[in-house]
């Protein structure tokens, strides 16, 4: 894309001007396309991943990019254990700094979820009108470039750098059941970082530097009702025996609020944190009706909540519990369907979560819910799936809000802004507990319209570009900052509980091969992703693990 195209108009003074644009343009874009021609699904949707090849080959791809962008004092590696999807690491040693960043992105991608628009395709990437569509370009294979070429363009700069540690993992999309093993492997090499940094999450506009404060906890259930041990002609069935959709409507209405949409129980539900509402009506000052007008209703359509203050669409997406039935079995297509009472009805129910809320318990909360009292007799199982919690970003520091502030100012010619997530990343919170005094910089190019884990994903070439740059500028002020860390060896006499191992404390606290679950510390009692009311320390061991 020639120069001419690019908008951004910068001091020629300035150390990061107009020539980062033209990297972004020149160097990134390519290869970001030709990474998007990889198949490389995430391991829950694809049986085949580790004898396809699509995992190494995209691996392989980002891996030979890092190398040759030739950044100075760097080691790149490249990790595959056996039955473990790929990782790739990456060291640069620090210039004029004392402090650590860790910077994060995923390789991993998610299906094509149906037909995507006439011209494009998950693996066929398009530019068209200044945005590049195909999966994994914002979610989250920009992210890998952003990290990368932040840290090459502080270093051409000759400016001073932290010491820098790059995980890209390839099971993100699958709840980064591989993590806490790599992360374990290299603790010693990883260290303890001042700053992470997250490429992962969304924006609000595409027209400031947007900081994620807070992400949704998910948990998901399979819910199967059977009413009949086969199918029976409706014309003698009906009216005799209760229809199994209809029971599973009424355990629906346990949850939901079939009028309203609105999640009936209490427990679901937290409180929010005064600053955070603060920060919601200022980003829904900014924002407006766009919060809700970029998405594709049907004429006459409108949101859950028609004439609520924009604030309080904002919450519903990032501080409330949200109930959606994301896939069905037992109902056979429109176009083969009889006149047949179907023996059972099968859903697949997918409830997002306060950031702050244990999603270990909801997802019991769920079971209990949903199978107490049987109507009419009906044989209800509920099987648990993958469940995360939220995360909940620490208050953030005076250098980092500045920082912030002060980069999106430069890029953007507007001030940064706040906003809770609806979505899920489940690295951030166990980062969080193991590395209580950290900041964050979690953000993203997902911004209104972008289609992630849906047909049509697209990444905004501009905004990501600009994104990149305030990265670098955040990064590199990290480098000449004192870092203040908090003595938080005790909260209220409490003493902190002393630091597992990821993969020992991934266990301990109940952990399997598929998701995470259970608190980082190892302590019975804990849960990961315990967060929301800036604590730094863990609840004590109960007395009857103690003496265990």
């Amino acid at each position: 894309m020639p120069p001419s195209t690019l908008c951004l108009t910068l001091p020629s003074t300035h150390p990061f001007h107009i020539s980062r644009l033209q990297e972004w343009h020149e160097n990134v874009l390519p290869s970001l396309m030709d990474f998007i021609r990889v198949p490389n699904l995430s391991p829950a949707f694809d049986d085949a991943w580790d004898s396809n090849g699509h995992q190494i080959e995209a691996f392989d791809l980002v891996t030979k990019w890092a190398k040759a962008q030739n950044l100075e004092n760097c080691k790149v590696e490249l990790l595959k254990d056996d039955g473990r999807t790929p990782l790739l690491f990456m060291e640069v040693e620090p210039r004029e700094s004392e402090q650590v960043c860790m910077l994060y992105a995923h390789i991993d991608k998610q299906p094509p979820m149906g037909a995507w628009r006439e011209g494009l395709g998950p693996c066929d990437p398009v530019v068209q009108d200044g945005k590049l569509y195909g999966r994994g370009a914002v979610d989250d294979g920009y992210g890998f470039f952003s990290a990368i070429t932040s840290i090459k363009a502080i270093q051409e700069q000759g400016l001073p750098c932290p010491r820098i540690v790059m995980l890209f993992e390839g099971c993100e999309e699958s709840g980064s059941r591989d993590l806490p093993h790599y992360m374990d492997k290299l603790s010693g090499r990883i260290g303890t970082p001042d700053l992470i940094v997250c490429l992962d999450a969304g924006c609000g506009n595409y027209e400031q530097l947007w900081m994620t404060t807070s992400l949704r906890g998910s948990t998901n259930v399979m819910v199967n009702v059977s009413m009949l041990t086969a199918g029976a002609h409706s014309g003698f069935a009906s009216g005799i025996v209760p229809s199994s959709f209809r029971i599973t409507r009424q355990l629906l209405s346990r949850l939901e609020d079939e009028e309203t949409g609105i999640v009936k129980p209490d427990k679901f539900f937290v409180e929010i944190p005064k600053s955070r509402l603060e920060q919601t009506a200022a980003a829904a000052e900014i924002l407006g009706n766009s919060v809700y007008k970029q998405f594709p209703f049907v004429e006459g359509g409108h949101p859950v909540a028609k004439d609520a203050p924009i604030s309080e669409h904002l919450l519903a997406k990032a501080w409330r519990p949200a109930l959606s039935v994301t896939g069905a079995d037992g109902l056979p297509a429109t176009a083969v369907a009889g006149n047949v009472m179907l023996p059972f009805t099968k859903l697949k129910l997918s409830m997002r979560l306060p950031p702050t809320l244990d999603a270990k318990q909801a997802s019991q909360d769920m079971a209990e819910i949903l199978t107490r009292d049987p109507p009419q007799g009906a044989h209800i199982t509920v099987t648990p799936g993958p469940a995360g919690n939220g995360w909940h970003a620490p208050l953030e520091a005076e250098w980092l809000s500045e920082a912030v502030h002060k980069a999106s100012l430069t890029f953007f010619g507007k001030p940064s802004a706040h906003l809770g997530e609806g979505g899920s990343i489940p690295f951030m919170g166990m980062l969080k507990n193991m590395f209580p005094s950290a900041q964050f910089l979690v953000t993203g190019a997902a911004g209104p319209g972008n289609c992630m884990h849906a047909p049509n994903e697209n990444l905004h070439i501009d905004y990501s570009a600009r994104l990149t740059m305030c990265v670098t500028q955040v990064v590199a002020t990290l480098a000449t900052t004192k870092v203040v860390e908090e003595a938080a060896a005790t909260e209220g006499g409490q003493v902190r509980a002393p630091k597992r191992s990821f993969i020992d404390a991934f266990k301990q606290s109940g952990g399997d091969s598929k998701y995470f679950v259970g608190c980082d510390c190892g302590m019975a009692g804990c849960v990961i992703f315990d967060q929301g009311l800036e604590k730094t320390v863990c609840p004590p061991c109960p007395p009857s693990v103690a003496a265990s």
